[in-house]
């Protein structure tokens, strides 16, 4: 006997085995990254082009501009020193004025520094939306920004730990052309550019708690940076904002003041670069730029693709205080009028075309693989600098100034359209698949069509510097040759945005038949075991409904409307279940008080998910904003704020008293009695931790009674382990002496459900409690059936996989319900950094799965045991119960593969859909994930009960 359940044992393990080499091979066939190639632009590069040298057209060489004795490249530089300020996770309502939104909300108009620059007369400031391409994680931003290249769905799992970047870049292009960089700040910076920067300042960047280290950081080595000349590109990364909208969300005060506080370190940036721009000055001819590298939801993530998340800004300022118009036809402002009947503007530009537009300000070669066009708003800024006056141009507003600025953005558009071309050929040959020969021939024709036209006629109009200045047909033929390039960049990006990730079938496919062999093999061991306990006939009701329940569940994950309703999905099959539970319970007049709880508390659920998918389940509002609109009450009504702060620690007592409960009345000896009672203990410290947390309780000054506010959760951590240790030590030095499973489970579940509880916040408590009520009705009413079913004491009756399945749908209404969601931005990165303010990857990767998971796996796996009658104590029956349980885990199992195949199924099928990477490769990862652990704490549990 003990032989064959060792062999159950192996059987468990093989399977984590084949799905962990199963979803390897498919994953490395689905998110393979594009081709990074090898190489890097140089200044002689250029030569091979069509377009004119680097000296401005119409110009002599020897103006005197101090732009101009600096060494050429690519284009002829126009500004001297650059100041990027980045403001992480900067939405686009925290520095565009309030009268471009529907209604004023509290963090609008904090900025009004930048606001007074960009809006003031002949100003040569602007404010720009900015567009980022998920997936928003800091990484793959600062990657998209420095490259010009479109951000890769594999990197997001390194936003943990940034890798240098190798491919060309913004950054490696300006050490080469002999630009100083200085950077402080988000030491993400060093760690993409280990060995670039001439001066660093580096602050840890992980700990979303810290609101202040970083930015008091860069506030403390930025002012005196800016007055010294050793630096030619200045770089400060700020991360107040962004950890106050993971912690607190946007619409808070921790947020408004950091808002606040950036206001005053730029009006004192701004102060210094203008007593300092006159001519022969430090600044006389510097760029700043503010700009965010992704936005945030009001609930302070990132991550997707939503509007909030890919919408940003960017402040552009020249200290020259000239205005260059860019031709109506390229200008992409959309006004308003404000308060004062002022119009008021803000444009927009892709966070696609920064590398490439600061490259060509700076006069440096473009990164290799860029494919961004050059920003004609932005490049107008430092444009300002060019002396046009002394070709008897006159002002900037006349009309042969706008003609003559024409001239100049030609011309780099022309290196800027070679230099994409070139990558875009270099790549499709270089590459294992690249771009089929239809898309390489609309590229070229585009191309081709576009240099037709510069080397017949604007190439000699840019060369004749004796020209009819006054010739309109000059001026049209100017904007369609720049109409034709943009034309031409267009192309590429759509391009590279649909096809950008090389797919392997032949992998994607060979990972896809693994894991549906597994799966067959798991549905022969669950439904070919020993007839006595296996799960019934094919055709049998329960096992049939079984089947079409999980199938509905599968087949729905081919639709991206239910895969964003996931969670409302599974509650509705978990509904009806219920139903006909309670169908079942009327015909047997039993249980039926049972059957109306469980779908009360399914009910429950429903709303929870409901709140979870609106955001706001993770903010520190949710405990006061969500119960207010949905009973009509005022969020400041003193009965809902006692509520809010009492449910949760009552929650717990009731907690404590059902393990109290538990432990008096099952028969209870040795070491399961007391990890019980370390769980209560536990529980203890939570209530205590949230009590003194509380502004109606005068508990204040328990933290530093108890040496902090990390003291506890440590404690409860520690608790855990010792627990955890303990069970494991029983189990291998008294394996076979205590053969009642009720206790055990309860001791186990007891010993992990405490850290899920702490890291799931206030709501863990009430959501451990809806679970625990509806996870007993499904044992009550599944014990039930087995009475009424079973032909004698000692026998059971053939395992209905019914309760199996409502089991695993409870567990995932319990994910969706805690708040989470199938995405980055759904992660809770905050739970990471509870107890502890230090980032340690390990260690904050183990809490932010448990977070993540907890209720969901680790809990519903470890309490499955539960749904197993405990009422025969004989050896018999208790070996019987070994082997149904598992069935149990296998039917468990099967689920969850079932689950991921299709999910499988679906990205290949969708792999060129749009939201592929926003929506279906997320899916896929939390998935796989959740198949790994499922599978995993299966082959641990089995270990512990088997």
């Amino acid at each position: 006997m003990e032989t064959y359940l060792n062999n159950k044992k192996l059987i468990a393990l093989g399977f984590l085995l084949i799905h962990s080499i199963a979803i390897l091979i498919f994953t490395r066939g689905f998110l393979l990254t594009r081709t990074e190639l090898p190489f890097h632009s140089t200044c002689s590069d250029v030569s091979l082009s069509p377009c004119l040298a680097s000296q401005h057209p119409n110009h002599d060489s020897s103006s005197g501009q101090s732009n101009q004795t600096q060494p050429k490249c690519w284009t002829k530089p126009v500004v001297d020193r650059v100041i990027i300020i980045v403001l992480d996770a900067l939405r686009i309502d925290f520095v565009a004025p309030s009268v471009f939104f529907p209604e004023p909300k509290p963090w609008m108009d904090k900025l009004t520094i930048l606001q007074k620059l960009a809006f003031a007369n002949r100003s040569s400031a602007k404010i720009f939306k900015a567009f980022a391409d998920p997936p928003t994680t800091s990484l793959q931003r600062l990657k998209g920004l420095t490259t010009g290249g479109l951000p890769t769905f594999i990197d997001v799992g390194n936003s943990f730990g940034a890798p240098a970047i190798v491919e060309d870049n913004f950054i490696n292009q300006l050490v080469l052309n002999g630009k100083r960089l200085v950077m402080m700040g988000d030491d993400t910076w060093t760690q993409l550019f280990p060995n670039q920067f001439q001066k660093s300042y580096p602050f840890p960047s992980f700990n979303v708690k810290d609101l202040d280290t970083v930015d008091n950081g860069c506030i403390e080595h930025l002012f005196p940076t800016l007055y010294e000349d050793d630096w030619d590109v200045l770089i400060a990364h700020f991360l107040g904002v962004d950890h106050a909208g993971h912690i607190y969300g946007v619409d808070s005060s921790p947020m408004i003041n950091k808002l606040e506080q950036y206001n005053s370190v730029l009006e004192k940036v701004i102060n210094i670069l203008e007593s300092q721009a006159g001519p022969g000055g430090l600044h006389e001819n510097t760029m700043l730029i503010v700009m965010g590298d992704h936005g945030q939801t009001l609930n302070g993530d990132h991550g997707g693709g939503t509007a909030e998340e890919v919408e940003t800004t960017m402040f552009a300022m020249s200290t020259k205080k000239h205005t260059t118009l860019v031709p109506p036809e390229f200008d992409t402002s959309s006004c308003k009028q404000n308060t004062d009947g002022k119009q008021i503007c803000i444009s927009s530009i892709e966070q696609l075309d920064f590398a490439a537009t600061l490259s060509a300000l700076l006069g440096i070669s473009f990164p290799f693989g860029s494919i961004g066009h050059i920003n004609p708003e932005l490049y107008a800024l430092g444009s300002s600098s060019w002396n046009l006056d002394d070709s008897g141009l006159g002002n900037f507003g006349t009309q042969s100034a706008a003609k003559e600025w024409m001239k100049h953005f030609v011309n780099v558009l022309c290196v800027n359209a070679w230099q994409v071309k070139r990558y875009i050929d270099v790549y499709s040959n270089s590459s294992v698949v690249g771009f089929s020969s239809d898309d390489m021939s609309r590229i070229s024709d585009l191309y081709s069509a576009a240099e037709q036209n510069w080397s017949n006629s604007v190439k000699h109009i840019l060369m004749d510097k004796n020209g009819d200045e006054g010739s309109t047909d000059i001026s049209a033929l100017l904007k369609e040759q720049i109409a034709a390039y943009l034309n031409f960049f267009s192309s590429v990006v759509e391009l590279a945005r649909s096809k950008w990730t090389e797919f392997n079938l032949n992998l994607m496919i060979t990972g896809f038949g693994i894991l549906v062999i597994s799966l067959i093999l798991q549905f022969l061991a669950v439904f070919h075991g020993d007839k006595s306990y296996a799960v019934g006939s094919w055709l049998s009701t329960g096992a049939a409904f079984s089947l079409f329940i999980v199938t509905i569940r599968a087949c729905s994950f081919l639709s991206n409307s239910y895969i964003l309703e996931e969670g409302k999905v599974a509650n509705f099959l978990l509904a009806t279940t219920g139903l006909i539970k309670l169908r079942y319970s009327i015909m047997r007049k039993t249980m039926r008080k049972e059957a109306f709880i469980f779908l009360a508390m399914v009910s429950v659920l429903r709303v929870s998910i409901d709140i979870g998918l609106t955001k706001q389940a993770a903010t520190s509002q949710f405990m006061s904003s969500s119960p207010s609109w949905m009973l009509g009450i005022a969020p400041d009504h003193p009965a809902l704020t006692y509520a809010v702060e009492i449910a949760p620690i009552l929650s717990v007592v009731i907690l404590i008293c059902v393990l109290y409960i538990a432990i008096s009345k099952a028969p209870c000896e040795g070491l399961w009695k007391y990890v019980t009672i370390g769980s209560m203990v536990s529980y203890f410290f939570i209530a205590l931790l949230w009590a003194s947390e509380s502004k109606i309780f005068g508990l204040d000054g328990l933290l530093q009674v108890t040496g902090g506010r990390n003291r506890i959760p440590q404690t409860v951590y520690v608790i855990g382990l010792v627990q955890l240790c303990l069970l494991a030590s029983t189990r291998m030095f008294c394996a076979g002496k205590d053969k009642n499973w009720a206790i055990r489970t309860v001791a186990l579940v007891s010993a992990c459900s405490s850290p899920v509880v702490l890291l799931s916040g206030k709501q863990g408590s009430m959501l451990a409690l809806a679970y625990l009520v509806a996870g007993y009705c499904i044992m009550r009413l599944e014990g039930v059936e087995r009475r009424t079913k079973s032909d004698g004491q000692s026998k059971f009756s053939k395992l209905n996989p019914l309760c199996v399945v409502q089991w695993s749908l409870l567990s995932i209404c319990m994910f969706f319900a805690s708040g989470h969601w199938c995405a980055f931005d759904g992660l809770r990165y905050g739970a990471a950094f509870v107890g502890f303010d230090e980032f340690v990857l390990v260690r904050q990767a183990i809490l932010l799965t448990i977070e993540t998971f907890g209720f969901s796996i680790i809990l519903s796996v470890f309490g499955l045991p539960l749904l197993v009658p405990i009422h025969s104590q004989t050896p018999q029956a208790h070996g019987e119960k070994r082997h149904q349980l598992f069935q149990m885990y296998m039917l468990f199992g099967v689920i969850s593969a079932t689950t991921v195949t299709a999910t499988i199924l679906c990205v290949t099928i969708q792999r060129r859909h749009l939201m592929v990477w926003g929506l279906f490769a997320p899916k896929f990862v939390f998935d796989v994930v959740g198949l790994i652990l499922t599978d995993l704490l299966i082959c641990l549990a089995s270990a512990y009960y088997l």
